[in-house]
């Protein structure tokens, strides 16, 4: 698929979902890159948030999913780097809007919080959806300085 990769990470409290929406990205012909956890081992969030900031700055993924128990602590650690747009999306809604009014790079859920079908849906409509500019773009633009 055109575009570059999307990275999916996660810790060990969302790595069956991780699973999930890393093997229906693949069936749909993106290329992922899978920044770990790899079990459910006990490993902390903030390691997997700071790797989806890495590769979504240095330009090896131009997409990320993020998955933890809540999606909270995974989301607040990838969103310190300034070049991701994090987002801890609930359904398609805010998935949507993420996307069209912030521009976000990276979604986040939470494997105890949110329904695999949900997230799905929600994951497919992030990818679907266009950055619509206008009045967000400096809105945006101030988002992304460090």
């Amino acid at each position: 698929m055109p575009g570059g990769a999307i990275a999916v990470a996660s810790d060990h409290a969302g790595f069956d979902l991780k699973e999930i929406l890393k093997r229906d990205l693949q069936e749909t012909g993106h290329e992922v890159l899978d920044l770990g956890t790899h079990s459910t081992a006990s490993v902390d969030y903030p390691d997997f948030g700071k790797a989806m900031g890495d590769a979504i700055a240095s330009g090896k993924a131009r997409r990320g999913v993020l998955v933890c128990g809540s999606g909270i602590g995974i989301s607040i650690a990838a969103n310190r780097n300034p070049a991701v747009r994090a987002v801890l999306a609930h359904d398609v809604t805010s998935a949507r809007l993420s996307r069209e009014h912030n521009d976000a790079n990276v979604i986040a859920f939470g494997q105890r919080l949110t329904g695999v079908e949900v997230a799905r849906e929600a994951l497919k409509m992030f990818l679907a959806t266009k950055f619509e500019g206008g009045r967000h773009v400096g809105r945006v633009e101030k988002l992304s300085k460090g």
